[in-house]
């Protein structure tokens, strides 16, 4: 059963990674570079600073520095367990693949792009859902492009993207629920 889904797996990346062309590497590999979204991530800060003051952006900030810690080091703790090698890893598909990336890492189950960035989508969007609607919506979708640019680029396959989002939007959200404890216990309740 596992392998059947392994090999699916490989199938679906291999037709995903091959949509790819020359014209549009450059911009998948903007995308999943980590330093490109510092300005949505400044914006992010910005907005909530607007919508919660400074008090509450501080907290915000711990509370996402202590988020990226936690998805960082669980998805390294499962790339360690399951040694799944990365597709650029694996001979039998280096010549059937579109391999991009700057580099190759190790191991690839489960995505930390993927975990990461749907984490800050979900934390976000939870927290600007009452003055904007539509910023989680937009966010999700963010987060999707840049898990997407990881079977593009030809570092991981679907199940490590599609593992990755549901760990971070996980993450997101128990992040998002202390961060609300905090700010109702600590700072509200102090105004």
């Amino acid at each position: 059963m596992i392998e059947k889904i392994l090999k699916y797996d490989t199938e679906l990346f291999l037709y995903l990674n091959n949509l790819g062309s020359n014209t549009w590497d450059w911009l998948w590999l903007l995308i999943t570079d980590k330093l490109t979204f510092i300005p949505l991530y400044a914006l992010l800060l910005f907005l909530l600073y607007k919508k919660y003051g400074w008090k509450a952006l501080i907290v915000f900030v711990v509370v996402v520095a202590l988020m990226i810690t936690f998805t960082d080091q669980i998805t390294n703790v499962f790339k360690r367990g399951f040694e799944r090698p990365r597709p650029c890893r694996e001979a039998s598909l280096i010549d059937q693949m579109r391999f991009i990336a700057v580099r190759c890492g190790k191991y690839g189950f489960f995505s930390g792009h993927s975990s990461n960035s749907m984490a800050a989508a979900i934390f976000a969007g939870l927290l600007l859902k009452p003055f904007y609607k539509n910023a989680i919506l937009i966010l999700l979708l963010w987060s999707a492009i840049v898990a997407y640019s990881r079977i593009y680029v030809g570092v991981h396959y679907p199940i490590d993207i599609i593992c990755g989002l549901t760990f971070g939007a996980i993450s997101g959200f128990m992040f998002y629920k202390l961060a609300t404890y905090i700010l109702n216990r600590y700072i509200n309740s102090s105004n």
